[in-house]
């Protein structure tokens, strides 16, 4: 089987710390971001025959499209980590409904369409992973008051990239292991 992954949001944060140890392990990813350019800079910087895309994961025609453009180019996706996500958080009374409307749309919708699409060739091929990733420290999460976070975190630090990325290709290379929900957490849930 190729080793073909698809990395939606793998121009930064969580996203390219999984391109990058991918990369290391062989894989032909496919690179996906809003901004193509942004894409084609982490694709080229993982060396190798990787291709960048550009699609918004909340419109389901773009992401058709973006399957269809990887399947011509790169063959047939059987790996998927859906990191891609924006952060528009503030307080309830002071978040506008367009931009509670627009996090559901990429980070909920977003990941829902992409398994949508590849779960068909998935079904088809008889195997496939798909990995959703959730929050850990990256640029989205550098504005949340760090210190008294990191105070709850049994670890004492918040969770890197790497971290997640480590735990993300654990989770594809499982082919035993479905339906799971990893805590990448620091221990954060043995204090709740």
């Amino acid at each position: 089987m190729d080793k073909v992954c698809a990395v939606f949001g793998g121009s930064r944060g969580i996203g390219r710390a999984v391109a990058e140890l991918m990369a290391q392990k062989g894989y032909r990813l496919a690179i996906i971001a809003r901004n193509l350019e942004v894409a084609k800079a982490a694709a080229g910087e993982l060396g190798g025959d990787h291709l960048a895309f550009s699609c918004d994961v909340a419109k389901e025609r773009d992401v058709q499209n973006t399957f269809e453009e990887m399947e011509k180019n790169l063959g047939r996706v059987n790996f998927l980590v859906n990191a891609a996500g924006i952060n528009r958080d503030s307080l309830l009374v002071r978040t506008k409904t367009e931009d509670m409307i627009s996090q559901l749309h990429t980070n909920l919708l977003g990941s829902m369409l992409t398994c949508k699409v590849a779960l068909k060739t998935m079904i088809q091929q008889q195997r496939g992973s798909i990995v959703n990733v959730g929050f850990v420290h990256t640029d989205m999460t550098k504005d949340l008051k760090e210190e008294h976070l990191k105070k709850n975190i049994p670890l004492g630090r918040f969770g890197e990239p790497i971290d997640v990325a480590h735990a993300v290709v654990f989770l594809l290379e499982s082919p035993y292991i479905t339906g799971h929900v990893l805590v990448v957490d620091g221990g954060l849930q043995l204090m709740i």
